[in-house]
């Protein structure tokens, strides 16, 4: 982490840590894409990082604590990422961020399935779908309902509606 920052506005601190594009995207593939290695999360996201901006952003990530880094039991020469508890309480600002662009960008209708079902599951669902994200990544007990599973249900129904 950085010692010296440009001021202790919270707004400033945040854009520090989250201000460029690609860390979002690498968190948005993370938290709704379920893309925990590399290979993944290089290949599987629309915006095509490139490779050393993927490996930087996910040092970065990683030095911020956003997400770790370990060795993926199920294969040993992959690194398998996971969100930390400071990267799955971003949920709500992913829920704000995607209202607010299906309000006033040209979004496509299945690429913001998941921000409309977030917007109008509120506070309950992304707490929720953050209790799932500690299971999937921190280990928690996994809970009764699969937010994750709703909104890839929405997605894949508006990918087949075309």
């Amino acid at each position: 982490m950085k010692d010296v920052h440009r001021s202790g506005c919270p707004i400033n601190l945040t854009l520090e840590v989250l201000g460029d594009r690609w860390s979002l995207i690498v968190l948005r593939d993370m938290m709704f894409g379920n893309r925990r290695h590399f290979r993944e999360l290089l290949t599987r996201s629309e915006e095509g990082i490139a490779s050393n901006i993927l490996a930087d952003r996910l040092r970065r990530l990683v030095e911020e604590g956003l997400i770790t880094k370990n060795d993926d039991p199920s294969h040993k020469q992959k690194a398998l990422y996971s969100l930390t508890e400071m990267g799955i309480a971003l949920v709500p600002v992913f829920a704000a961020m995607g209202a607010w662009g299906r309000r006033f960008l040209p979004v496509t209708r299945e690429l913001s399935i998941r921000a409309e079902l977030l917007e109008r599951g509120g506070p309950e669902m992304w707490e929720a779908f953050m209790e799932e994200l500690r299971a999937i990544h921190l280990g928690a007990p996994r809970p009764a309902r699969s937010v994750f599973s709703e909104l890839r249900a929405a997605y894949e129904a508006a990918l087949a509606a075309g």
